[in-house]
């Protein structure tokens, strides 16, 4: 059978098929009754059920998060907090799969474009940096096999911008794209700025888990935070290497560059940027980042569940209502 595409889904629309269970949240009513929302997903989306109630609980035996299971039932609208939800009202007890048949890989989000392709852009514009140090510096993470393993399967975010395997691989890849040709344009240092670009997210490595359940923080990744996880992890490689890469000034500005890619103090960043290379990676970060959500968020139809050319409700991660035109050019 096809995979279920939950994005397309409308109301009436069958479901009879396999999916992970992403999230179990056992609940009361105002009666003191019991019962279960379930939240279903694979790569294509998620989408919670219609509540459980009590007197149907066994539908619920035995399912909790990470697990695989039939699902059997209509689509069907609410109406929520924000507007209208769809969900998912099932019509017959929820089945659990055996584990070994599947894998995390196979309901998680994950990018649609070549990883073979993003990596031979990144080694492009490797070749292309004519700084001997520079080059030394990013050759200590997209040299060593053991850290593209783990880049390439890391996701950008846990919830928002490119949060899919391969995420952060393709989110690297615009960003330097992005800044590379801002640096052109502007007489900036392109060695530099492809190097702020490259090396601005490598704390997501550290920062982020995958599990059959999707992505979520390690421990690290929540008590010191990616940013300055990518330093540490500079600092620390430098420091292994064995013989100077770098000036303890040139490290400085590369962590620089981490530190403040985020941009404004308010979004919890150490510092803002202080040089013309560190602005240009941030507002290039700042560009697939926003540029990504408003896609994403332009491709959801619950946002735009009404049927308007505004959406219903302001799409979180941007802070705002969005226009989708109701004209072709």
């Amino acid at each position: 059978m096809p995979q279920l595409v939950i994005s397309s889904l409308g109301a009436g629309d069958r479901v009879q098929h396999e999916l992970l269970v992403l999230e179990r949240a056992e609940k009361k009513t105002n009666a003191g009754d019991p019962f279960v929302v379930l939240t279903l997903g694979n790569s294509s989306g998620k989408i919670d059920t219609a509540p459980i109630w009590s007197n149907q609980l066994e539908w619920a035996d035995g399912v909790r998060s990470g697990k695989v299971v039939q699902a059997v039932g209509d689509v069907t609208f609410y109406t929520g907090k924000g507007g209208a939800k769809k969900q998912l009202s099932l019509t017959a007890p929820v089945r659990v799969l055996p584990d070994e048949r599947f894998t995390a890989e196979d309901f998680l989000p994950s990018i649609d474009g070549d990883r073979v392709r993003l990596w031979a852009y990144i080694d492009k514009l490797r070749s292309e940096v004519s700084s001997a140090t520079v080059k030394a510096v990013l050759d200590l993470f997209f040299a060593d096999d053991a850290f593209r393993v783990q880049f390439e399967q890391t996701p950008a975010s846990t919830q928002g911008h490119h949060a899919q395997l391969g995420g952060l691989l393709l989110h690297v890849c615009e960003v330097s794209r992005i800044a590379r040709e801002i640096a052109r344009t502007m007489h900036a240092n392109v060695d530099l700025v492809v190097a702020g670009a490259l090396l601005h997210d490598i704390g997501k490595v550290e920062a982020y888990d995958i599990s059959p359940t999707g992505f979520s923080y390690t421990p690290c990744g929540l008590l010191v935070g990616h940013v300055v996880l990518g330093c540490l992890m500079l600092e620390g490689r430098l420091a292994a290497s064995g013989e100077p890469v770098c000036t303890q000034g040139q490290q400085l500005e590369l962590q620089h560059m981490i530190h403040s890619h985020h941009g404004s103090l308010e979004f919890g960043r150490p510092v803002q940027p202080m040089t013309t290379e560190a602005e240009i990676v941030h507002w290039a970060d700042e560009s697939s980042a926003k540029a990504k959500d408003m896609l994403e968020a332009m491709d959801n139809p619950d946002v735009f569940a009404g049927g308007r050319e505004i959406s219903d409700r302001r799409v979180w991660q941007l802070g705002r209502y969005i226009w989708k035109r109701p004209h072709n050019w």
